[in-house]
């Protein structure tokens, strides 16, 4: 049995009044461990911690912050196999998978610990004789950050990499669906030689946490990854008390597939991008825009590949798609595909729950819909996939605009002139045309409208966790 225990202050131990929580293995059903659950007092704790631990990491030099960080990257390497287990037993996502985001944490921590080195001021020429006008890169504070369950490390390493980097302390809340693989994360951290205070780890109700959190005047920053409905809602409590915020919220990404377009390619590459972590990923392609002369020629060879995707427990021998985190997830899935089969919606492969054991669905090709059905407007998170034919350009730019939703789009064509149309005109905050270009740790990764505001990669990443100041002398 896994226990995972809260990390506050540089100790690992269960909660102050030794309330837990079930962890739950998505594949079978059962419990596999227990997490502790933090109180009122639990959360003062990490708090003081935070404030005491900022004062500390803040004065330390960034080169020496660097060294720890990229420290703590190489312990996640080692520990990738251990890990990935743990993360594929709690989240069910194919061990390969796991494995590969693990590794791909200790990228992004080399790439941030590089990046922090670099949080350089300037000197501004002055109007008058004697005067020095600098500008200067502080660390913004102790930072809040809530994470989900669908890339329970992944969603971590950003937001713990970017405020270590930067000088911040940091309190993660992490998912209690998948508890297990974040508390790997932050021991990796610990075992490297971060100092006590600077990292904190709770767990419990997350309305109840962010709701003390956000609030509390030790907190200078929130990061949230979650749906649109909740991001709202946090970030509305860090606008009241003049927190800064990042937020990147839910999506439902457009696919645009050109007349022009290399088929078989395209096919092939985003039937494997949707079934990737069972669909549960904020920027899995959801709305297929394919053009008329082609559409069932894609829609053929897309289902194909989908109908090869081997579901089942992710640590078995080929499975190359696990279960739905939970059982609620299971339900929305449900529903959402039984309210579009209703509404008119043709099920080309797939459309139901799989055994009777085990979060498993389908994964579902759906053409023949339309704009009344829920998931046309609603963001599944799961293995569902709706084709929609377009015989102008315009009108597939009107449909992939339609939703307040901005957070990724996708795109084939061999034409450069419609790749620069569909680069300039499809409103969203990242675009990948004919390849998967997304998500790394160099590049910005962020959406616009519902989809939220702010970066969790690139440069741009950092940029959030440091304050500007202006100091002018005369000498």
């Amino acid at each position: 049995m896994i226990k995972v225990q809260l990390f506050i202050n540089g100790v690992w131990r269960d909660s102050a009044d030794g309330r837990t929580i079930p962890i739950i293995n998505p594949a079978t059903e059962e419990q596999i461990g227990t997490l502790a659950h933090a109180s009122k007092s639990d959360l003062d704790e990490a708090l003081a911690a935070a404030d005491a631990g900022f004062t500390t990491w803040s004065r330390t030099p960034a080169f020496e912050r660097y060294k720890l960080i990229r420290k703590a990257a190489e312990i996640l390497r080692t520990r990738a196999d251990e890990i990935a287990r743990v993360m594929t037993q709690e989240q069910g996502k194919p061990l390969a998978e796991a494995k590969m985001e693990t590794l791909g944490a200790a990228d992004t921590a080399d790439w941030m610990a590089e990046e922090g080195r670099r949080a350089y001021g300037r000197v501004v020429p002055a109007r008058a004789e004697g005067v020095y006008q600098l500008v200067i890169r502080e660390p913004v504070g102790p930072v809040a950050a809530f994470t989900p369950w669908n890339f329970p490390i992944n969603q971590i390493i950003r937001k713990l990499c970017a405020a270590l980097a930067t000088g911040c302390s940091i309190i993660v809340k992490a998912p209690e669906d998948t508890p297990a693989s974040p508390a790997a994360l932050i021991k990796a951290f610990a075992d490297a030689g971060i100092p006590k205070g600077v990292i904190g780890l709770v767990y419990g109700v997350p309305a109840e946490i962010s709701e003390y959190l956000i609030p509390h005047p030790v907190i200078r920053k929130i990061t949230f990854t979650g749906s649109t409905p909740v991001g709202k809602q946090l970030a509305s409590l860090a606008g009241l008390h003049m927190k800064r915020a990042t937020m990147e919220l839910g999506g439902h990404a457009p696919v645009i597939v050109a007349e022009d377009a290399d088929v078989a390619l395209a096919a092939k590459t985003m039937a494997l991008s949707k079934t990737r972590n069972a669909g549960q990923v904020c920027v899995s392609p959801t709305r297929f825009l394919v053009h008329s002369k082609i559409f069932d020629n894609f829609v053929e060879q897309y289902t194909a590949g989908i109908k090869a995707t081997k579901v089942g427990n992710g640590l078995d021998e080929g499975v190359t798609m696990g279960p739905l985190v939970s059982e609620r997830r299971v339900q929305a899935i449900d529903a959402l595909v039984g309210d579009a089969r209703q509404k008119g919606g043709e099920i080309l492969t797939g459309g139901s729950r799989m055994g009777n054991k085990g979060y498993f669905f389908e994964p579902t090709v759906i053409s023949n819909v339309n704009k009344d059905m829920r998931m046309m407007n609603e963001e599944p998170f799961g293995p569902v996939s709706l084709m929609i034919p377009f015989n102008e350009f315009d009108e597939a730019i009107e449909e992939a605009n339609r939703l307040p939703y901005g957070l990724a789009a996708y795109a084939w064509t061999r034409s450069t002139k419609t790749a620069q149309a569909l680069g300039a005109r499809v409103e969203t905050g990242m675009m990948t045309i004919n390849h998967l270009g997304l998500a790394l740790p160099e590049v910005p990764f962020g959406g616009i409208k519902d989809s939220g505001y702010g970066s969790e990669g690139g440069t741009e990443a950092l940029e959030a966790y440091l304050n500007t100041k202006f100091v002018t002398q005369l000498a």
